[in-house]
């Protein structure tokens, strides 16, 4: 795997579930908010990953989580991005949830591993940024 240029992104986040019959909270995709707000609608859920202070009222909401960002855009063709880092941190313990949009790939680890998370990334080589 060629090294990768990661950004923590400031702020915890959060992962709620919503009733998959319900409405997506409207303000949740509001223009200009700056930070990423991924929800997937599946038969049984809404899945919701966003900043922990515009969590869906009402939701199973589990919070406490850092969002890492793979610096892109990330070519379609580029393969074993998630694997790598899914099985790096896996190495050390760290549990995380990923998610890709059309340009790069993210990853959320819980709050409490993420100085672990970072040390491991760049003991793998990766170049990992904190946010300033």
């Amino acid at each position: 795997m060629k090294r990768l240029v990661i950004d923590v992104e400031a702020g915890d986040y959060a992962v709620a579930k919503l009733d998959p019959e319900g409405d997506v909270p409207a303000g949740l995709l509001a223009p200009g908010a700056g930070a990423l707000v991924s929800i997937t609608r599946t038969r049984t859920e809404v899945s919701v990953v966003c900043p922990a202070g515009r969590a869906p009222r009402g939701a199973e909401v589990e919070a406490g989580w850092r969002l890492l960002t793979v610096r892109g855009p990330v070519a379609f063709t580029l393969t074993g991005i998630i694997a790598a880092l899914a099985n790096e941190l896996a190495a050390a313990g760290v549990a995380l949830l990923s998610l890709s949009t059309f340009d790069t790939d993210h990853v959320l680890v819980k709050a409490v591993d993420l100085a672990r998370a970072v040390a491991t990334l760049r003991a793998a080589g990766h170049e990992v940024h904190l946010p300033t």
